[in-house]
């Protein structure tokens, strides 16, 4: 699974920027993740690609459990969806589903990494290992 987690916005916070690097790590294992991030809404747009299954994430979504992301992921990978777009944006674009991690504001640093922690922890429930709560 390849999946892109797209902002508009820059991550300041370094100790949110060593957990989202640890993740990427950790996430290794299970799928290829990257990070992107971009100016605008027009940036955004021209990197998207048009065979991703685009998610975005802002606090306006339907909430998602982990054992619900989890599911989701398993279920492209299993139907051949091979590319995953998560896009936290509060910009209107074209998307496939509109989820949310929580309905209060965070700053982008703290959303990037609970995403990336959550995706981490959808891959731990995938493949039935262990992760503390």
């Amino acid at each position: 699974m390849n999946i892109k987690v797209y902002a508009i916005s820059m991550v300041k916070d370094k100790n949110q920027l060593a957990a989202i690097k640890e993740y990427d790590k950790r996430l290794g294992r299970y799928c290829k993740i990257e990070m992107i991030l971009v100016k605008n809404k027009e940036m955004l747009l021209k990197k998207l690609s048009n065979k991703s299954h685009v998610i975005k994430v802002s606090t306006e979504g339907d909430l998602i459990t982990s054992e619900g992301l989890a599911e989701k992921i398993k279920t492209l990978g299993v139907t051949g969806t091979s590319d995953m777009a998560f896009v936290y944006s509060e910009e209107e674009f074209e998307w496939d589903e509109h989820v949310a991690i929580s309905k209060m504001d965070m700053s982008l640093g703290m959303v990037m990494t609970i995403l990336f922690e959550q995706i981490y922890r959808g891959y731990r429930i995938i493949h039935n290992q262990a992760y503390h709560k």
